[in-house]
């Protein structure tokens, strides 16, 4: 019997965007104490996007856009719904846990959406 080898449906050559996740931290002051919270990298990935949905609606008189965007990356430890993806200075909010693909720890597919 030959042994489980996993072979995905697209190549290593697939990640050519690099992303940044950003996580929300304390900011302490010289002294120590807290002065607020900000947005810090966690950890940098390729990535292969692709776009899901684009829709405008009107809000306030003017017309705004939404973009939903799905990502997938190596599988990495600690990502989760709270945090941000920066992709080329373009700020994504992840709408949803990350899903841990087939449960093989290879891949992660991530739903988020931009900040526009």
């Amino acid at each position: 019997m030959q042994p489980f080898k996993y072979n995905p449906n697209f190549n290593t050559g697939s990640f050519r965007n690099r992303i940044t996740f950003l996580k929300l931290a304390s900011i302490e002051d010289e002294l120590g104490q807290e002065i607020g919270e900000d947005w810090v990298e966690f950890k940098n990935a390729w990535a292969i996007i692709k776009t899901l949905k684009g829709s405008e609606y009107l809000s306030s008189g003017s017309e705004r856009a939404t973009i939903i965007s799905r990502f997938i990356i190596q599988y990495i430890e600690g990502i989760t719904a709270d945090m941000r993806i920066d992709y080329n200075g373009r700020i994504f909010d992840i709408i949803e846990p990350p899903i841990n693909d087939d449960e093989l720890n290879k891949t992660l597919t991530i739903l988020a959406k931009e900040r526009v």
